[in-house]
């Protein structure tokens, strides 16, 4: 189509499809997100696809409602409300907490902000920090559980509309390694996963690893991905991301040590945030920045962006491929945001922040698993100086897909390449996979059924 465009840097690309649209008389396309103007382009390409048309075949009209959509996925400000299911209307699913209808949180909040809040409800400062430990340490869930604060201050705050904010174990299913995937109920049904994975590093010094989600479900759909073929319904706010790490602290009756946003969604749609739970997570669960480690498969702009924070959290940079071609195949939002400018934005991270990248690369047999693969991944990553280290991930079988995981020998094979190519490569241990809760499997049939609310009278 005329307005058909991928994504270049200073926004040509956008203001061409802009100009060609107000030429059609469709003024709409102005209010789209400039983030959603990039990304809509491969799902546009994919619905033409999946339906049998050609790109040339859709219409300016239709291009700019589908913009309208992206615009509203991609951007929580402007999607319309959840309808939330009110706690009586569930029927027999497990009850929710009284949280749910509060209109403020106490989840997320600092020591400082909750000192504030007890002062203003006629208390000293002190009953701040005692409910800060009460939420953090003791992981209170109702305020009423909050004995150690006087029931007077209690009453004042659910009275002005105040709750913790924690949210109800919907299923857990744990597996013989001692991985544990967690699903979470949230306040409008939506199911969000996370995931515990222990470690013993020497005798009595244990590690436990948090493996969040950041959206229910992920609008990028990248191919082999079975967190995409769930669907996306909306970014989580920054309490429903803390909360996550709580829930495996309770699991576990052991403290985080490290947290990776590798579970659902893309953290950069959601960055703002992704960076409010990583100072909770940082300043109040006193999990050091560089235990933290936040993965993207490359969101225009936004490398940039979280630079400015210069954070001690690794970025680990999704490649999956190592050229253009067979990345825009496996990962279709690469056509909107090609890989020589991830390249260049992943550059320009490590200049600014002085940290180095770590990058991700999920092995498919067949597909790009190959020597020549490995040497031009090599070649990659020193073309742009950053050839430091690559994460193997053979790739983990999930229903309904077509991939498959790749021959021991061949993944031996392909680290060995880039190690002559003086890439260090790590593999990654695959964890948790009787439990559906390995990396890229973060799905099950609960997912694959939604929540319904009953039609009869509630029970």
């Amino acid at each position: 189509m005329a307005g058909l465009v991928v994504w270049r840097r200073g926004g040509g690309g956008a203001a061409a499809a802009a100009a060609s649209c107000v030429r059609s008389g469709v003024s709409a396309y102005s209010q789209v997100p400039s983030v959603a103007r990039h990304l809509h382009v491969t799902m546009v390409a994919s619905a033409a696809a999946a339906a049998g048309r050609s790109a040339s075949s859709i219409s300016q009209q239709e291009m700019v409602i589908d913009m309208q959509k992206t615009a509203a996925v991609l951007n929580p400000k402007e999607a319309p409300p959840e309808k939330v299911v009110p706690p009586d209307k569930i029927g027999n699913q497990k009850k929710r907490s009284s949280s749910s209808s509060s209109k403020f949180l106490l989840l997320g909040k600092s020591e400082e902000e909750l000192q504030d809040l007890a002062a203003a409800h006629g208390e000293r400062k002190y009953r701040g920090r005692q409910l800060h430990q009460l939420i953090y340490k003791n992981k209170a869930k109702e305020i009423q559980d909050c004995a150690q604060l006087p029931k007077l201050f209690r009453d004042s705050l659910e009275t002005a509309g105040w709750s913790i904010g924690r949210a109800p174990i919907h299923h857990v299913a744990t597996s013989s390694d001692g991985t544990a995937k967690i699903l979470l109920q949230l306040v409008d049904d939506r199911l969000v996963e996370t995931v515990g994975i222990p470690v013993e590093e020497t005798p009595g010094a244990n590690r436990l690893t948090a493996c969040v989600s950041s959206q229910v479900g992920c609008p990028l759909k990248c191919t082999f991905c079975a967190t995409g073929k769930g669907g996306f319904f909306r970014s989580l706010k920054p309490h429903e991301i803390v909360e996550q790490v709580l829930a495996i602290e309770e699991m576990f009756n052991h403290r985080v040590t490290n947290v990776v946003f590798m579970g659902m969604g893309e953290p950069m749609l959601n960055l703002t945030n992704v960076l409010a739970a990583l100072r909770v997570l940082n300043q109040d669960l006193h999990i050091g920045q560089r235990m933290m480690t936040i993965s993207t498969v490359g969101v225009p702009n936004t490398i940039a962006r979280l630079a400015t924070y210069k954070l001690q959290s690794t970025l680990a940079i999704s490649l999956h491929a190592p050229n253009q071609l067979l990345r825009s195949q496996i990962v279709p939002s690469a056509k909107a945001y090609p890989l020589e400018a991830l390249m260049e934005d992943c550059s320009h991270y490590f200049k600014t922040t002085g940290r180095r990248l770590s990058f991700e690369y999920t092995l498919l047999e067949g597909i790009n698993d190959q020597k020549h693969h490995a040497e031009e991944l090599a070649d990659l990553l020193h073309h742009w100086e950053l050839g430091r280290h690559v994460n193997i991930i053979p790739y983990n079988p999930v229903a309904d897909s077509e991939f498959r995981r790749p021959r021991k020998q061949a993944i031996l094979e392909f680290v060995e390449t880039l190690a002559a190519r003086r890439v260090t490569a790590s593999v990654r241990q695959t964890r948790g996979l009787d439990a559906n809760a390995a990396c890229g499997q973060l799905r099950n049939e609960f997912q694959k059924v939604p929540i319904r609310v009953p039609s009869g009278p509630s029970a």
